[in-house]
């Protein structure tokens, strides 16, 4: 019977203390100001309000010194360089010789260029004949095989000619036979 006199003794112990159930209130009072004060100062930084109020953003353009300065002269207009005929054996297996006939104009996106291009144009040919001795004759065939060996003669000719900027290699006429 003492055992039950103290677990009584104990269970209104327990009920005069004050109670401590209110931890969740407290941690939801806390936390909800601080999520809507971030969510709301991050909505205002990514919408550009925030970084303006702070003196962040960049004055518009008519405020700096590079709106002053004069537009940039118009582009002068590409000039063409035209090609020797190049005539070339392809890759071909087999005994039989198969041969690409290529006129071609390059196109250089300046005309003050075209002294430095004829400059190179040995290198220029050299390089479009080493490349087309290596080309097999199917590479070459319907409109894939002419973009690739365009792209290819494109590169090729920037590297000839490196001051000057080649912008596209244009063929006037392409046989292979």
């Amino acid at each position: 019977m003492a055992a039950a006199a103290k677990a009584e003794a104990t269970a209104e112990a327990q009920d005069d203390a004050p109670k401590k159930g209110g931890g969740k209130k407290k941690l939801l009072l806390i936390l909800l100001p601080v999520l809507l004060l971030g969510g709301g100062g991050a909505g205002l930084w990514f919408t550009g309000i925030l970084p303006g109020l702070l003196g962040m953003n960049p004055p518009p353009a008519e405020h700096t010194a590079e709106a002053a300065e004069p537009a940039p002269p118009p582009r002068s207009p590409p000039a063409f360089v035209e090609l020797p005929e190049i005539v070339s054996n392809l890759n071909a297996p087999g005994r039989r010789a198969s041969f690409v006939r290529l006129r071609a104009k390059i196109e250089i996106s300046r005309a003050a260029d075209e002294p430095a291009v004829q400059a190179a144009m040995p290198r220029l040919l050299d390089l479009f004949q080493t490349y087309l001795r290596e080309v097999r004759p199917e590479e070459l065939r319907g409109s894939a095989g002419t973009h690739r060996l365009r792209e290819e003669l494109i590169a090729r000719a920037s590297v000839a000619v490196a001051p000057a900027r080649v912008t596209d290699v244009l063929f006037l006429e392409m046989l292979v036979q």
